[in-house]
């Protein structure tokens, strides 16, 4: 059985038994132009979390690990996006108004989609959320159970945000996760670094914290030791 390096101490993992969810990376969070631009923020601070994702991606499917994908946003009509969030932003910042990509967080315009770098295969299914977490107004859990997950990789933006909501959201449905660091990003460093340490603070209060290179050399191996071969040669 595969057992990974990570805080607060190692987790094995049976592939069989885990599936990968990846969280939220649209093009209005990720794209310079984009709501995320728009607001004042460093898009690039999330932008370095996309080449791991991919590389924690294609691990996942080579590992025969299910990958399953999210996207924050609404219906077109708002039906489903409480007062209070869409009057949290003012006016025409809010959730519905016109944006750099089309209206703002909502389904089927340009920003709410995942970026090309990332995106799904055909057979990979995509959550529409409109809260923070992954499970909230969702059917991922009934596909976890489907699937016989028991442990979750966790990837995404913003780490301290829509990352950090799922993970407790999961943790209090019994499931093990692990973050993978280096695949998650948030637009404040501190932030960042503050929610990775309370995942795993206390023993794992919430889940263990590791990085891609440590789960890809303990789920394949062999492609690893070949990979480090080649570059000795």
């Amino acid at each position: 059985m595969p057992v990974i390096p990570a805080d607060p101490g190692p987790i094995e993992i049976d592939p069989a038994r885990a599936a990968l969810i990846v969280i939220d990376m649209q093009r209005d969070f990720l794209e310079p132009g984009g709501f995320g631009a728009a607001l004042g923020n460093d898009v690039s601070r999330l932008h370095a979390a996309v080449a791991p994702c991919a590389l924690l991606i294609a691990t996942a499917r080579e590992a025969g690990i299910p990958v399953l994908h999210t996207r924050e946003g609404h219906r077109p009509d708002l039906s489903d996006a409480p007062r209070a969030k869409v009057e949290r932003s003012p006016p025409g910042m809010r959730i519905g108004d016109p944006g750099p990509m089309g209206r703002i967080l909502v389904r089927g315009e340009p920003g709410h989609e995942i970026i090309p770098d990332l995106a799904p295969l055909p057979n990979e299914p995509v959550i529409d959320k409109p809260g923070k977490g992954a499970f909230y107004q969702t059917d991922l859990e009934l596909m976890l159970r489907n699937l016989g997950a028991d442990v979750l990789l966790v990837a995404g933006v913003t780490t301290e945000v829509c990352v950090h909501t799922t993970v407790r959201e999961a943790n209090d449905r019994g499931f093990r996760c692990l973050v993978l660091r280096d695949a998650c990003a948030s637009y404040f460093p501190d932030f960042h670094a503050a929610a990775l340490a309370m995942v795993s603070a206390q023993g794992g209060i919430f889940g263990w914290v590791s990085d891609v290179a440590a789960l890809r050399a303990a789920l394949l191996p062999g492609l690893h030791h070949d990979s480090r071969t080649e570059d000795a040669a």
